[in-house]
């Protein structure tokens, strides 16, 4: 990868060799192997073994999970926030496990609509949860840097699972939740 990197500065016209980017490639290859990380880890890891026995049945909301990720396309970052509620059927998950799940599958090279959908359903796996509802609201670089270069456009993306999807009353639940004051 360090040579790739090295190639590229050569590509946009720059001498590799120059004392500020005498180390840039391989500064660049452990940042590209951090932002990829997601592709080394499986939910076993990530969850490890934090579900825990619950006797509620009532919605568990985490709001505001930060999220950055780069897009598959231009492989420029996306950041935002993800909001994730899950009604429990005798098992909770460990907090800080929620936000690894999301952090699992956004450092992969994602688009959002999948990215939305692979950590509801890792959720929905992991926990059985009777409903699983996340929410992705994130701005684009390859949209703000290049292209159409819009700066205040947020992409939102919604997955709805089980109660989440059938019920419109849980569904409106989660919404106000999500809108009322912290």
């Amino acid at each position: 990868m360090k040579e790739a990197f090295k190639t590229i500065i050569e590509q946009v016209g720059e001498d590799p060799s120059r004392e500020g980017l005498l180390d840039t490639p391989d500064r660049a290859a452990k940042a590209m192997k951090f932002l990829t990380k997601g592709y080394q880890q499986t939910i076993e890891e990530v969850v490890n073994n934090a579900l825990f026995d619950s006797d509620t049945n009532e919605m568990v909301v985490v709001q505001g999970i930060e999220l950055y990720s780069m897009c598959e396309h231009h492989m420029l970052p996306f950041i935002g926030q993800c909001h994730v509620a899950y009604i429990p059927t005798g098992k909770v998950l460990g907090l800080s496990k929620i936000a690894r799940i999301v952090d699992m599958f956004a450092r992969r090279l994602q688009i959002q609509e999948n990215l939305t959908k692979q950590i509801a359903e890792a959720i929905q796996e992991v926990t059985q949860a009777s409903g699983v509802s996340v929410i992705i609201e994130a701005k684009h670089m390859c949209m703000m840097m290049r292209g159409v270069e819009k700066q205040n456009s947020i992409m939102k993306t919604s997955v709805m699972l089980g109660e989440f999807r059938e019920n419109v009353s849980t569904r409106l639940e989660f919404m106000s939740l999500l809108n009322s004051p912290h």
